[in-house]
């Protein structure tokens, strides 16, 4: 159980760039509505219209930011979305679906930026109140694939992040599987190798045991 007290139940999607995050939250929320539950769906950075805001700063490949003020952008959005919209609706009892939070900035800013990670961890407990998922949906796939795919998703219009090196998004997923060795109760590990229906059966399969 989380620190704070809340009634619902809180899911991250997280995992590199291409990686159908933002397929599988769309997919997971429409399987949850038919199965009568009260779904909220997000994203990070964003979901409010501030951190909205704050997302098109950070993401805009004109903008040369330095990876401390990158940090510090991101958790601040973290900060009014988690206080604005994410606490709110689990404490209403909604299930709230997001795609990335805590773990992507540890993953990116801190195995990616190699920022300390101490630091990028505290920051992150500050800008969530404290506030883990109940369950991560780390979705893993080759990050030249993953690229790929996202490049054909924006049509070639990568955003800052997308455009960085492919030592960083190597290391970004290093990252990732390392949260997941560590947290493996809470970390759940799906290859993306199918379909992305195909994918969605083996979330829901993971979800199946753990919404009641």
């Amino acid at each position: 159980m989380n620190k704070r007290k809340k009634k619902g139940f809180f899911i991250t999607l997280e995992g590199p760039d291409g990686s159908g995050k933002s397929t599988q939250s769309l997919l997971l929320a429409r399987y949850l509505k038919r199965k009568g539950y009260k779904v909220v769906r997000t994203r990070e950075p964003g979901g409010t219209s501030i951190a909205e805001a704050l997302r098109r700063i950070i993401l805009n490949p004109k903008n040369r930011i330095s990876k401390v003020t990158e940090v510090l952008l991101y958790e601040a959005g973290r900060a009014q979305h988690t206080s604005e919209l994410i606490l709110p609706a689990l404490q209403k009892g909604k299930i709230v679906i997001c795609e990335r939070y805590t773990d992507a900035t540890l993953a990116y800013q801190g195995y990616g930026r190699k920022l300390d990670i101490r630091m990028v961890k505290e920051l992150n407990r500050i800008a969530s109140s404290g506030l883990k998922p109940d369950l991560t949906i780390l979705l893993d796939l080759d990050v030249r694939e993953g690229l790929d795919r996202a490049r054909k998703v924006s049509r070639g219009r990568m955003d800052r992040m997308e455009q960085e090196s492919i030592r960083f998004h190597e290391r970004v997923r290093k990252g990732y599987l390392e949260i997941a060795s560590q947290e493996p109760g809470r970390v759940k590990l799906i290859k993306v190798k199918e379909t992305p229906e195909k994918t969605h059966l083996k979330v829901v399969k993971v979800i199946e045991k753990l919404v009641k």
